[in-house]
């Protein structure tokens, strides 16, 4: 059994590793979101000076009917994609794992009732993050990085981003799990 001091060190760490890894797909799904917005931006554009250029608008139906369906099938896209929710939630979820990793950090004494209290917090905060809109390259690099650290179940391989290689002992190989 662990004492209170491992286990305040092994849910900091856990805390630590998610809030980095929200952080990565804040900045994931911001980038999306940015991709779609340039060509809504760029229609947008095209349809007002398509129709300032020209005087009678049958001339302009057909341009203006194109980039109308450009811009449509953009927005439905982002639509099924859900970026910017993606977005929101991994920064709010980010932000919650960083209160919580500061409140671990500077509480000087922690109790078993505190703890229980820090560690509910935290579960309630994994439950909310959906890890399969997190790109996999993400989660080995944040695998990576805390690799002599406690890790978060999601994260230390049985979410089938565990990589292996080979190593030979005395003539026979044998695979040796490395995150």
């Amino acid at each position: 059994m662990l004492t209170l001091e491992e286990r305040i060190e092994k849910l900091l760490s856990k805390t630590e590793a998610l809030v980095l890894l929200t952080n990565k797909a804040n900045g994931y799904w911001s980038m999306v979101k940015f991709a779609f917005n340039i060509p809504l931006v760029l229609t947008s554009s095209a349809m007002c000076i398509i129709n300032s250029i020209s005087e009678d608008a049958n001339e302009v139906k057909i341009p203006n009917i194109v980039v109308n369906a450009v811009s449509v099938l953009i927005i439905s896209l982002n639509n099924s994609i859900k970026a910017n929710e993606k977005c929101d939630l991994f920064k709010r979820l980010g932000q919650q794992l960083l209160l919580l990793t500061g409140k671990i950090e500077n509480d000087d004494i922690i109790d078993e009732g505190e703890f229980k209290i820090l560690a509910m917090t935290y579960e309630n905060l994994v439950n909310d993050i959906e890890f399969s809109d997190i790109p996999n390259r993400y989660k080995i690099m944040v695998a990576e990085s805390f690799k002599d650290r406690y890790l978060p179940l999601q994260l230390n391989g049985c979410s089938g981003n565990n990589k292996y290689h080979k190593r030979n002992s005395g003539g026979s190989v044998e695979l040796v799990n490395i995150v």
